[in-house]
């Protein structure tokens, strides 16, 4: 099952899995920063729809509670706006948050709409998609 089948699932296709396909997300892809996150991602991943990875560092949260809610957070952000990445052209993106503070989903939604639309804005100037 696929995104479009579903357009505001999250399936476990659409989760990056396997040592294959993360050791080359993390080779590959491009790292940059946005408020309290750090992405990495690959604009083309050869899929018709994009996978998501998401980290929060045991460092900053000890207690997997915490991780944990931020985890769902992130995930529910990206599966509501998932659609601001173009139709047809997939992206490997791993998130990575970076703050020692418990953002408020307000916050993590506009971070991670942002971030999609960083990353949707550079697969259109790559496939010349307006």
């Amino acid at each position: 099952m696929t995104s479009s089948a579903h357009p505001f699932s999250l399936s476990k296709d659409e989760r990056l899995h396997g040592k294959k396909d993360i050791a080359g997300l993390l080779s590959k892809g491009k790292f940059r920063t946005f408020r309290n996150f750090r992405y990495c991602y690959i604009p083309d991943n050869g899929l018709t729809y994009g996978r998501i990875m998401v980290s929060v560092p045991k460092k900053l949260f000890k207690r997997a509670v915490k991780r944990n809610l931020l985890k769902r957070r992130i995930r529910e952000s990206y599966r509501l706006q998932k659609g601001l990445l173009p139709d047809g052209h997939g992206a490997d993106i791993l998130f990575i948050y970076n703050s020692k503070e418990i953002a408020c989903s307000n916050e993590i939604f506009y971070a991670v709409g942002a971030i999609l639309k960083d990353i949707g804005n550079e697969i259109g100037k790559n496939k010349g998609i307006s």
